[in-house]
Parts: structure tokens; C-alpha cells; sequence
């Protein structure tokens, strides 16, 4: 089983009961929320859709979020994860959205953050956003633990 199995079939369990839907927006989880998600039975009662939101071509084509939105606002933030969480949703009209944004490693973005630095955003009838710091350069366990903790955010959101 993958790590990441008990959380999503949480996850969908809660969002089947309410009869709710999701859609995500991520992009140094590259998929692995998605993948976790779609990977519970019975996946299309509850999940809408989602994204890999890695550069600003994507962001602008996937979210129609252009550089006038994003004037004063830097990516690999809180702000921008609340941003990417909220328009998922509304494209793609889903009671939740989830946005997540960072950098794996193994060294820091352009930004300034090091590597192991994730902020994630759920956004519906409440929002939440948090920021993670792993202290790791290792890409493949930070992907793990952001998408890890991006999946327990949303249980947290969902109680």
C-alpha cells in the first residue's frame, strides 16, 4: 500500500459522505495529490479534476492567472497557494479546492526558499493555508511529505 493510501481514502470518504467535490492545483508535488486521490475507488464521486501548475505558462494557460494578478504577489507563498486553491475551484466548480506550491529540491527556487519549503492552501466553506519546512534537499521525500501534508491539511479542513 502507499504511503499516502490512508490519508486519501480518508479524504474521499469525507468528501463522498458530504456529497462534495475537489479539484487541485500543485506543483512540486508534481501529481502525487492527484495520483492519491484518483487512486481510492470510486474517485469520480468526488474528484473534479486537477493540475500541475509548474511554471508561469501553465499558471497562465491552467488557471488564467496572468502577471497582472500576480503584481506584488510572489509564488511559493501562502498568498499564491490561496490563489491557486480558489481558482481550481471556480474553473472547475468544485465545493473545495487545494493549491500547492514549493520547492522540492534539491536546492531552493529562485525565490529565495530553501529546498524542502511548501505552502498549501484548501479553500471552501472555510480556508486554511500553512507553510511546511521539511529542512531536507531530498526531491523525492519532500514530494512524499508535501503531498503527505497536503492530504492531512484537507482532513483537518474537512472535520
Amino acid at each position: 500500500m502507499h504511503p499516502l493510501a490512508p490519508f486519501a481514502e480518508q479524504v474521499a470518504a469525507r468528501l463522498i459522505a458530504c456529497k462534495e467535490t475537489i479539484a487541485i492545483a500543485e506543483s512540486s508535488t508534481g501529481g502525487l495529490i492527484s495520483a492519491a486521490l484518483l487512486a481510492v475507488p470510486g474517485a469520480s464521486a468526488y474528484f473534479l479534476g486537477g493540475a500541475v501548475v509548474y511554471t508561469k505558462q501553465s499558471r497562465a494557460a491552467l488557471l488564467d492567472v496572468g502577471e497582472a494578478e500576480m503584481k506584488g504577489m510572489r509564488p511559493s507563498t501562502e498568498a499564491y497557494a490561496l490563489l491557486e486553491a480558489r481558482r481550481i475551484r471556480d474553473k472547475m466548480n468544485a465545493a473545495w479546492g487545494l493549491g500547492e506550491t514549493g520547492a522540492t529540491g534539491p536546492a531552493g527556487n529562485r525565490y529565495g526558499d530553501a529546498a524542502g519549503h511548501s505552502c498549501i492552501a484548501v479553500v471552501g466553506p472555510v480556508e486554511r493555508a500553512i507553510t511546511l519546512e521539511t529542512g531536507s534537499a531530498d526531491r523525492a521525500a519532500n514530494m512524499d511529505a508535501f503531498a503527505r501534508r497536503a492530504l492531512e491539511l484537507l482532513l483537518e479542513v474537512l472535520r
